[in-house]
Parts: structure tokens; C-alpha cells; sequence
């Protein structure tokens, strides 16, 4: 079923009456001459300029790539909100195989749309996307970060990320087990690319023990020559969740991770990871809740790296940024508290009190 514009019907009805929408704007760009097909969304702009990455991705259909942006951009506004950031939220994706499409002449298109829309929406990296291709953007854009220190930037976001996570994990033992150490902790990490990679160096520092797996296995061999010691992998995710005796599980890969296949074969205790909307559909957080699984929502703990580009804007200090991503712990801990307190699950907990923020920002600016 389509609209009268072509459109798939539930992608409209997403975007204008559905509890996931509630979006200002949505971009489709096209430059014929470069092939690049892209969506800008911004869900909100209460707490100011909407800020999120830009997606590189063979979506199977335009409507995929349509309610993923839609889906990403709203998932922007809570994880900026929760980290204390002047900024609204909003995310975009190129359709395509980065490995086959991109060009220089597609970012520079791609730039030139961002431009457009004057400050309204900022960009950065996100999956398929990197800080060189940034460097292009901007030479349209000043709407972006995430680019290289030789170009005014603050370089890979995803060390950071890496950071707020793990302090996530501290925060998470804190709860649960009344000591925010993780060593002689089992932790298990699906996806050891970008972020996961960066995260397996705090655990091992901190000397706790590491499992992980990932569908390349060139970044899997990558971690493993690194250390010597204490990291194993194991062939996939689902061997990965089955792991006897692991305390945390991490997903740092695309999102979805947990949903009614996955969560009944859990043993982890704990749930904190890089990945983006990691719950398949809202029923998922009280399946967890059910089976005494602590989940520590996604866009709190992996906010690091939007700390980082946000920062950029107003010339980038990394000790400003860190001490800033250090706060994700004792933001998780509140969050575990308010959950408790109003007895639901963490990720309920999280939405309140960033949509909190959200309408309080809408309220100065009436």
C-alpha cells in the first residue's frame, strides 16, 4: 500500500501519527550526477540545533532506509538529552554500499543538502562513514564534526564512545553487585570494530575477562594478536549470549541485538553496549526485566561520542569531553534509581526523564 505521493503508507504514518514519530523534518536529497540518494531526519530541535551522524548502508529499499533514519533520529534526541547537550536530535543515511559508492563528488553532494538547511541539523560520523569523509563534507558544509585534528577536529568519536560505556559497565556493577569494579568480570562483546575494539582495552586494563565475536574476521584476529591474555573469541552472536559464566553483555554491532530469540537465551546479568536501539520492539526492556537482566539503555551509556562532536563546535579540549563522558556513570546510576523508584524498567526510566528535558526546552523557547 502506498500514498498518494508513492510512498510506503506505514512509513508516513510512522512519521506523522505513530508514538516512534513526532519528527519536524525529513530531508529526501538526490544528486543524480554523483548517485547519491539520502534522508536527513530531525525529530526534534527543542534543545537546540538537531545533531547526529550520517549513515553509509545498502539498504534493501528506500522505505528501510526512510524509517531507519526516522527511527535513528528520535533514538539522537534522547541520547542528547541525557547527556547534557544543547542539541535537539537527528540523523541521516546515504543508501548504498560504502565500499562501492562512495566518492568524493557524493559527499561534497551530500554537504551541499546539510548546508541547506542552515544549522538546523549538524552532522558527523556514524557507521560506514569516517573522519576523512567528513574532512570532504565540510569543505560544503560547516554544519560538520567529527572531522580530523589537521582540519579543525576533534578526530575518531568512537574512543570516547568506548569510554561512556565502560563507564556504563561500572555503573551497572555499582547497582547490581555493589562495587563498580569489573575485575575477574566475564564480559562478552559482539562487534569489535570502531568501538568494540576501544572497549576491550578499559576491560582488560581494569582486568576483567573478554569474549568476543564479530562477522569479520579480520577485526576478531586484529584484537586477538593485540593481547595475549584474557580475551577469547567465539564464532557468533549466538554462541556469544550462551557463554557460562558471562556477567555483562555488550552489544557494539547494528542494532536490534535484543529482541524474543535473543533475551531468553541470555546468561549475562548485565546488558550495556556501543549499539544503537538495541531493543527490538518496547516489549523487549520488560522481558529483561522479567528474567533479572539488567539493561542500561543504549543512547545513555554510548554517548560518548556525540560529547566528543558536540564539543567540536566550540573547539574541541579532549580532558573538557572526558571529564564530560566520565558523567555517564553517575547518569546510569540515576537512571537505575528513578527506575527503581518509579518501578519500571532503566530504558522507561531514561525516556522520562530525557523527554523531561526535552519539554522543558520546548517550554523556554514558547
Amino acid at each position: 500500500m502506498t500514498d498518494v505521493t508513492g510512498a510506503p503508507a506505514d512509513v508516513l504514518h510512522t512519521l506523522f501519527h505513530s508514538d516512534q514519530g513526532g519528527h519536524e523534518q525529513v530531508v529526501l536529497c538526490q544528486d543524480r550526477a554523483s548517485g547519491l540518494k539520502a534522508v536527513i531526519a530531525i525529530h526534534s530541535t527543542a534543545l537546540g540545533p538537531a545533531l547526529g551522524g550520517t549513515r553509509f548502508y545498502p539498504y534493501a529499499t528506500e522505505a528501510e532506509a526512510v524509517a531507519d533514519a526516522l527511527n535513528l533520529a528520535r533514538g539522537m534526541s534522547y541520547k542528547n538529552a541525557m547527556a547534557g547537550l544543547d542539541h535537539g536530535g537527528g540523523k541521516a543515511v546515504i543508501i548504498g554500499d560504502p565500499e562501492l559508492h562512495k566518492t568524493e563528488e557524493l559527499l561534497l553532494a551530500y554537504g551541499r543538502f546539510v548546508a541547506s538547511l542552515g544549522g538546523r541539523y549538524v552532522t558527523a560520523c556514524d557507521v560506514g562513514t569516517y573522519v576523512a569523509d567528513m574532512d570532504v563534507v565540510a569543505r560544503e558544509c560547516r554544519w560538520t564534526t567529527g572531522r580530523s585534528p589537521e582540519n579543525g577536529g576533534a578526530g575518531d568519536s568512537s574512543v570516547l564512545t568506548a569510554f561512556g560505556v565502560y563507564q556504563g559497565m561500572r555503573a551497572s556493577a555499582q547497582h547490581l553487585w555493589g562495587d563498580p569494579s569489573l575485575r575477574g568480570r566475564r564480559v562478552g562483546i559482539a562487534g569489535v570494530g570502531k568501538v568494540g575494539h576501544h572497549l576491550v582495552r578499559h576491560l582488560r586494563d581494569e582486568g576483567a575477562e573478554v569474549v568476543i565475536t564479530d562477522v569479520r574476521a579480520d577485526a576478531v584476529r586484529r584484537v586477538l594478536d593485540q593481547y595475549a591474555e584474557g580475551v577469547t573469541a567465539v564464532a557468533d552472536t549466538q554462541a556469544l549470549i550462551r557463554v557460562e559464566g558471562l556477567d555483562i553483555y555488550a552489544p557494539c554491532a547494528l542494532g536490534g541485538a535484543l529482541n524474543d530469540d535473543t533475551v531468553p537465551a541470555l546468561t549475562a546479568r548485565v546488558v550495556c553496549g556501543a549499539a544503537n536501539n538495541q531493543l527490538a520492539h518496547p516489549g523487549v526492556e520488560k522481558d529483561l526485566a522479567d528474567r533479572g537482566i539488567l539493561y542500561a539503555p543504549d543512547y545513555v551509556v554510548n554517548a560518548g561520542g556525540v560529547i566528543q562532536v558536540a564539543d567540536e563546535l566550540h573547539g574541541f579540549d579532549f580532558d573538557r569531553c572526558k571529564a564530560k563522558a566520565a558523567k555517564i556513570f553517575d547518569t546510569t546510576l540515576a537512571i537505575f534509581a528513578r527506575a527503581k523508584e518509579d518501578g519500571i524498567p532503566p530504558a522507561a526510566a531514561a525516556d522520562r526523564i530525557a523527554e523531561q528535558r526535552m519539554a522543558e526546552g520546548r517550554a523556554s523557547h514558547s
